[in-house]
C-alpha cells in the first residue's frame, strides 16, 4: 500500500512540477541569424536548424559547436529525421518535399501535387512506418517563382512509405502550419495557425486521418511532443515563447522567450532532455526533467 501510495504521489507531484529541470534556466546558443526555423535532432543528439532567408541548414552538435551542414538550402523550413537518417526537409525555394542522405545527396520526394506547385510545404512529421505527413500554407515570399500554377487550398498531405501515394488528408483548415504525432504512430496533432485552435486525429491503417478531435484554443508555428505526451507549441501573440499542454488540453507550463516570434521546438541532446527552440534571429536551449517523445524530433 505505502508503495502504491508513493507511487500516486510522486505522479501528482511531476504532474505539477511543469516540464523544466529544477533550477534550469533558458539560455541563448547562437544568435546573429535572419530567421531561424526547422529544428530536429538526428539520433546522436545534435540539433539541425535553418536560417532561412540566408538559406542554409545549421548543426547544434551536441558538445556545443556551430556549423554549417548545407548552403544552399533549398530555402529550407521545418524538418525532420526519418528512422534512417535521412534529413527531410520542406524546401520552399521550388516549395518542394526533400529527403537529404547522411551522404548530403538530395532527392526530391515531392515536387508538386496533380502537376501543381505547392503553396509552401512548411513542417514536416515522419511517421514510424515511413510515411511522411506535411503542412502546406501559402506565405508570400521573397523567392520562388511568383507565376507558378498553385495548388487550390492550404492543406495537410500525406505521402506514403513507399512514396508511391501522395494526398491531402486535411483540407478545411484556414491555414495549416505546425505539425507532430506519437511515436506508436497511432495519432497526429496539427494546428490551424489562422484559426487558432489545434486538432488531434487517430491515424487509420492507409494513413488517412480520423477522429478529429479538438486540442485546444491555441494556433502555433512549429510543435513537438515528450514522452508523457505532453505537447509543446510555440505560441503567438501576447503569450510568446513555448506553451506546454498535457495529453488533456489543459496548460501546464510556459517558456517564455525574449523575441519577436518563437518559430519551433526540437528535443536534442545525448539524452533528449534539452529542448531546443528557434526564435527570430536566434536560437535557445533549456533543460527539461522529461524527455522527447519522437527521438528525433
Amino acid at each position: 500500500m505505502k508503495t502504491l501510495l508513493g507511487a500516486i504521489l510522486l505522479g501528482l507531484a511531476a504532474a505539477n512540477a511543469g516540464v523544466v529541470a529544477p533550477g534550469a534556466k533558458l539560455e541563448k546558443l547562437a544568435g546573429g541569424f535572419k530567421f531561424t526555423e526547422g529544428p530536429t535532432c538526428d539520433a546522436r543528439g545534435n540539433l539541425f536548424f535553418t536560417d532561412q532567408p540566408n538559406d542554409r541548414i545549421l548543426e547544434w552538435s551536441a558538445d556545443g559547436k556551430l556549423s554549417t551542414f548545407l548552403e544552399p538550402a533549398g530555402r529550407a523550413n521545418g524538418m525532420m529525421f526519418d528512422a534512417h537518417g535521412n534529413l527531410i526537409v520542406c524546401a520552399e525555394a521550388k516549395n518542394e518535399l526533400w529527403s537529404i542522405a547522411p551522404n548530403k545527396t538530395i532527392t526530391v520526394l515531392v515536387p508538386n501535387f496533380l502537376d501543381k506547385t505547392l503553396n509552401g510545404p512548411n513542417d514536416v512529421w515522419s511517421a514510424p512506418d515511413g510515411s511522411l505527413y506535411f503542412t502546406d500554407p501559402f506565405y508570400k515570399r521573397s523567392w520562388g517563382d511568383p507565376n507558378a500554377v498553385r495548388v487550390a487550398g492550404e492543406k495537410v498531405y500525406y505521402l506514403s512509405a513507399d512514396r508511391k501515394t501522395l494526398r491531402a488528408v486535411i483540407s478545411d483548415f484556414k491555414k495549416p502550419n505546425g505539425i507532430t504525432g506519437t511515436p506508436d504512430g497511432k495519432r497526429i496533432y496539427a494546428t490551424d495557425i489562422r484559426g487558432d485552435k489545434t486538432w488531434r486525429y487517430d491515424i487509420a491503417p492507409d494513413g488517412s486521418l480520423t477522429n478529429k478531435t479538438f486540442f485546444c484554443a491555441k494556433g502555433a508555428d512549429g510543435m513537438t511532443i515528450d514522452a508523457e505526451g505532453n505537447l509543446y507549441l510555440c505560441a503567438t501573440g501576447q503569450t510568446n515563447g513555448v506553451t506546454v499542454f498535457d495529453p488533456a488540453g489543459s496548460v501546464i507550463d510556459h517558456i517564455a522567450v525574449p523575441e519577436r516570434w518563437s518559430a519551433n521546438v526540437s528535443f536534442g541532446g545525448a539524452d533528449h532532455k534539452t529542448l531546443f527552440i528557434t526564435a527570430s534571429e536566434s536560437l535557445y536551449a533549456i533543460r527539461l526533467r522529461v524527455a522527447g517523445a519522437n527521438a528525433t524530433k
